[in-house]
């Protein structure tokens, strides 16, 4: 079983490998999504397990630019703070996202690319995975949107979300995994091995709907 819950393990990887690389999607492929939810370009945003992704300097060339990068690894987080150093409202912390540092109610929105898979690969995820929700539950403001982006379809990734100590309101979307020169289109539901889902939790309650 890969490491995927250590920082030893994130450490080694980023430095063999140390090229921008992105799970799943580029910014393009999930933006319409949620933009629908993050209207206001001046939001405070966290970005967690962040890792060497261009998604966050994606959004910030859209417009959004003030954005809290987190990781665990110490070595991407040094290389990300180098090579960003110039984008003011772009930071970089080594965190753990299972004990962030950040006050209660600090994030109007908190992006997840991979991350709570990742920690579900891991030893001991389902106590984990409660913790990293739970952070982010916190850290989250009264309004706050928790942007989920995972290739966990809803039977699995929903006994999570629904949770009722978050109170989220979980709409479900899918996008279909990029091909070349293709991103971000709508995909049918019956073509379940050929897509992502993005899961937007929104404070406040309600019930889960599916798109």
């Amino acid at each position: 079983m890969a490491q995927y819950g250590k920082s030893e393990y994130w450490d080694e990887r980023y430095t063999r490998d140390p090229e921008p690389f992105d799970w799943y999607q580029r910014w393009s492929g999930v933006r319409d999504i949620v933009v629908e939810h993050v209207k206001a370009k001046a939001a405070n945003i966290l970005m967690v397990g962040c890792g060497n992704s261009r998604m966050g300097e994606e959004m910030y060339e859209d417009g959004y630019t003030q954005i809290m990068n987190v990781d665990i690894s110490m070595v991407c987080i040094k290389a990300m703070q180098e090579k960003y150093r110039d984008k003011v409202g772009m930071q970089f912390q080594q965190m753990d996202m299972r004990a962030m540092e950040f006050p209660e109610g600090a994030y109007n929105i908190v992006v997840d690319k991979g991350t709570l898979d990742s920690v579900l690969c891991g030893e001991g995820s389902t106590l984990n995975v409660q913790k990293a929700l739970a952070e982010i539950s916190r850290v989250l403001d009264s309004k706050g949107v928790y942007v989920c982006i995972s290739h966990g379809q809803p039977s699995y990734r929903l006994t999570y979300l629904q949770r009722p100590e978050f109170g989220w309101d979980v709409k479900v979307h899918t996008v279909t995994k990029p091909m070349m020169g293709q991103q971000g289109a709508v995909a049918t539901k019956e073509d379940k091995d050929n897509v992502h889902y993005v899961y937007v939790c929104v404070k406040g309650g309600g019930e889960t709907q599916q798109n």
